[in-house]
């Protein structure tokens, strides 16, 4: 706690503010990669503060912190209650982003139905003004990748190739053999050519990464946070973690309130090929990061247990439907 005390304190005052005013300060859980803490200033205000990994991780999650400031951006200039940016350090020493802190707690099971039906409609809403937000190029911001793609499908196609790469270098235990994934997802590229506006894409919103606030009485969203993921692409990747494991068009108060908000979705098969894809990417990565992340066997085998046959079920339904097409 020293280290991170210390630590804390040079964030501060390089970032303008007397580092004596750093009060308390506690670690946060929930994330597997960045280091994340709260810091509380003796003016009650509350920062959080994360600080980049300097252990091997998966080729897309390099600079992850430069992602997140530009989340942060685009839920700005969408009105969207998320972290904003008060500072950020490139230094290899101690990579780090100072953000400030959105009231909540993650999403849970203490919702009643109503509440949760309700939240999902506001949330709905302001999915889709994100999704408006627009970038220069597809991919991811951070460059962990390259440069931004003008097309959709040449970006989409270096992502998941890159999370293949990581999966044979970190020998990664998958249900089904690298080479017949590679092959599958090939097989459904042609609808990755319908996307033509590179959109602002989460990529990371299960409920753990969904503030619900209820100091005003009725639960409300406080802020979507963790956006270190978020990539310029398909609004349609958003809806993989927003309804993890599961399948987004049940439900219906979600997608009642992105409509509602001027949302475009519509599951045509050139779009049920994309979200099968887009399914089969996320469950690379959580199938691959435990290795370089050293995952305990507990956690392991939820991966497998629950991860593992959702990836076939994905590999499953482009083969099918790419069939059908």
């Amino acid at each position: 706690m020293a280290d991170s005390w210390e630590r804390a304190r040079q964030v501060l005052g390089s970032a303008g503010i007397p580092p004596d005013r750093l009060a308390h300060l506690r670690p946060l859980g929930g994330g597997t990669y960045n280091t994340v803490e709260e810091l509380r200033l003796t003016d009650g205000h509350l920062l959080v503060l994360k600080v980049a990994p300097t252990v091997p991780g998966l080729r897309y999650e390099r600079q992850l912190l430069l992602s997140e400031e530009e989340f942060c951006r685009g839920a700005a200039e969408a009105g969207i209650p998320a972290p904003r940016v008060v500072a950020l350090a490139g230094d290899p020493a101690v990579r780090h982003l100072l953000m400030t802190c959105c009231p909540g707690e993650p999403w849970d099971d203490s919702l009643t139905d109503a509440e949760q039906a309700d939240l999902r409609t506001e949330l709905g809403r302001q999915v889709a003004r994100l999704h408006r937000v627009t970038g220069p190029g597809f991919g991811y911001p951070s460059g962990a990748l390259g440069p931004l793609a003008s097309d959709w499908r040449t970006a989409f196609t270096g992502m998941f190739d890159a999370v293949l790469d990581d999966a044979r270098h970190y020998r990664a235990r998958l249900p089904r053999p690298v080479d017949e994934i590679a092959r599958t997802a090939r097989a459904a590229g042609e609808a990755l050519a319908e996307v033509t506006v590179p959109s602002l894409v989460h990529f990371d919103l299960w409920p753990g990464n969904i503030l619900v606030d209820r100091s005003a009485g009725a639960p409300r969203i406080g802020g979507l946070i963790d956006g270190e993921r978020m990539l310029w692409g398909d609004p349609l990747a958003d809806f993989v973690s927003l309804a993890l494991l599961g399948d987004i068009w049940k439900d219906e108060p979600f997608l009642a309130g992105y409509r509602e908000a001027d949302g475009r979705v519509h599951f045509d098969t050139p779009a049920r090929l994309r979200l099968a894809l887009y399914r089969a990417y996320l469950y690379l990565i959580m199938l691959t990061e435990g290795v370089p992340r050293g995952f305990d066997e507990g956690r392991n085998r939820w991966v497998q247990e629950l991860v593992a046959p959702e990836l076939v079920r994905a590999l499953e339904e482009i083969t099918d439907l790419a069939t059908a097409a």
